[in-house]
């Protein structure tokens, strides 16, 4: 008899992987055209977008770029640039916005921050909220309620508000390990085959794996 593992065929495009749950497979609901998701990233409810607000790409062209497997809790809010205010003068008022007689400030006098951009396998907890720009490195997570308002690295962990490093998840070697593996961008057959070793919390073991795989296709992990 065939195991579950060996029936399981994930679809990327199946809006609902887990039958009777509201966990939504994100990237096959997007409609805005600058909002990009990757492949099995997740969210914990039926309208993704609606939480992706303030967002004018017409005005300001800025974009939210998430990665594969990511897991994106209930309530988690991505504020984009259009939340901002004019900061640099006496008023942050938005005078121009709300019906006053005044020309829209340059671009140059706005506070743009640019891009959201969240990596691959990050878990962003549930009611944290994304500010602005903010880059956000694999593998990390973020914490229930916390507020993101600057750069997280790859691998580490925050919480709080504003968000802070709580620590990283892994030494050295073995975040540079995974950053050289990508495990997300293997074919799914593979994908399969790794599960095991990305479940393992023998990270001792898991290293090892890693560096025979690397070792088998020429990749220097600290090149």
């Amino acid at each position: 008899m065939s195991s579950r593992a060996e029936l399981a065929i994930p679809d990327p495009n199946q809006r609902f992987p887990v039958p009777g749950s509201d966990v939504t497979y994100v990237k096959p609901t997007i409609t805005r055209p600058n909002i990009e998701v990757g492949d099995f990233t997740y969210y914990s409810g039926l309208d993704f977008e609606s939480h992706v607000t303030h967002h004018y790409p017409d005005v300001y062209g800025d974009r939210l770029i998430i990665g594969k497997f990511c897991q994106i809790a209930a309530g988690v809010e991505f504020i984009m640039n259009g939340a901002n205010h004019q900061m640099n003068a006496a008023s942050t008022f938005p005078f121009y916005i709300v019906g006053w007689a005044q020309d829209v400030p340059p671009m140059e006098a706005m506070p743009v921050k640019g891009d959201t951009v969240i990596g691959n396998d990050v878990w962003i907890g549930e009611n944290a909220t994304i500010l602005p720009g903010v880059q956000i490195g694999d593998g990390a997570i973020i914490g229930a309620k916390a507020v993101v308002g600057s750069g997280i690295p790859a691998y580490t962990i925050v919480a709080g508000n504003p968000a802070r490093t709580v620590r990283r998840r892994f030494d050295d070697e073995l975040i540079a390990l995974l950053e050289h593996l990508r495990w997300w961008d293997l074919s799914i057959p593979e994908i399969q085959q790794w599960i095991p070793t990305l479940a393992n919390p023998d990270l001792d073991a898991t290293k090892q794996a890693i560096r025979m795989w690397l070792d088998a296709h020429g990749v220097e992990p600290h090149a």
